[in-house]
């Protein structure tokens, strides 16, 4: 798969390659910026990559470099090796206390805790079991780490697997007895394996999966490059939305993930149709009121300290450039 490579092991330094994928340089310079992606390109990042090659063809120069994980993603941003990351760095913002916010949510939690029913049936079989998830800061480990704390379990060990896919093939090959995935993996393993696989009950979870992030003074000095990728972001957002169809055309178009294989091509219009339909892309790019379900999630997962009520939005998002996006393409 396209840049499967990236999933080895690396230094916390910025791999060596950037990427761009499609169209050519901007015509006319209306900022620029560098994204951290903590992940390799796969078929659930289509709608992001798709939003960047547009806000490139409006003139702002985008550089996506993709990292062997979020908090390494993070760690470039707060360094100022890159811009723009992509996650939802609550921790990193609360104890860190950088000059970072959060200004876009790309989407909300949508996962499925999956185990192999031969070694494991309900949360409690988890105790003292080893369970795999995206990445270490990611939601699907905070909602791992949640379900623990209501099930009154304990993980021998967390294992970090970038993408879903992969942890959905792990599952199927044996290689991972228990792990959480996305409703196109989980429509995988029940494809292929009926019967081997059980999806656990989750609930109370209501909360962002991926935003960007960014510091508080590059969002002041490139605010017009910003708030061009937020409109981008909305307009493609809504365009799947309205019909996930459009994305396999849009792939095509801009000639991205050109080596994606045969049996993952076939699943790039029903992930999107699976996402779509549990409203996993929010047309607004995100509330305040988002926000504080994030702080009720991300607090009992383990990731926020304190007194929810205490926190302030304003100490870990902005919401200017999408109110100014907002104003041009209109609310939802």
């Amino acid at each position: 798969m396209l840049l499967r490579g990236l999933t080895q092991t690396v230094g916390a330094a910025l791999l060596a390659a950037s990427f761009a994928f499609g169209g050519s340089a901007p015509a006319a310079a209306e900022g620029k910026m560098h994204i951290a992606f903590g992940d390799i390109a796969t078929v659930e990042s289509l709608n992001f990559l798709i939003a960047i090659e547009r806000a490139k063809e409006r003139g702002v120069d985008i550089q996506l470099t993709f990292f062997k994980s979020e908090d390494v993603a993070s760690q470039a941003v707060v360094g100022g090796q890159a811009d723009i990351g992509v996650g939802t760095p609550y921790a990193l913002i609360q104890k860190v206390k950088a000059p970072i916010r959060l200004f876009y949510q790309m989407s909300a939690l949508r996962f499925f805790p999956i185990v192999n029913t031969e070694f494991y049936k309900s949360w409690k079989d988890l105790d003292g079991q080893e369970v795999a998830v995206h990445s270490r800061g990611s939601g699907t480990e905070a909602i791992m780490k949640l379900m623990a704390q209501k099930n009154g379990i304990t993980f021998s060990n967390i294992s970090y697997v970038p993408g879903s896919e992969v942890r959905a093939g792990a599952l199927l090959q044996g290689n991972v007895k228990a792990s959480i995935v996305d409703s196109t993996g989980k429509n995988m393993l029940e494809s292929k394996a009926p019967g081997k696989f059980a999806v656990l009950p989750m609930e109370g979870v209501n909360a962002t999966d991926e935003a960007l992030y960014a510091n508080t003074e590059f969002l002041k000095a490139q605010a017009p490059a910003v708030e061009i990728l937020v409109e981008e972001l909305l307009k493609t957002w809504r365009e799947i939305n309205a019909n996930p169809e459009v994305v396999a055309d849009l792939r095509k178009k801009y000639n991205l993930l050109s080596d994606l294989p045969p049996e993952l091509e076939a699943e790039v219009v029903p992930y999107y149709e699976g996402a779509v339909g549990t409203k996993a892309f929010p047309n607004d790019g995100g509330s305040e009121a988002g926000v504080k379900d994030d702080f009720a999630f991300y607090s009992l997962a383990g990731q926020i300290e304190g007194d929810t009520a205490s926190l302030k939005v304003e100490d870990f998002w902005t919401f200017e450039p999408l109110k100014k996006a907002l104003a041009k393409v209109g609310a939802q």
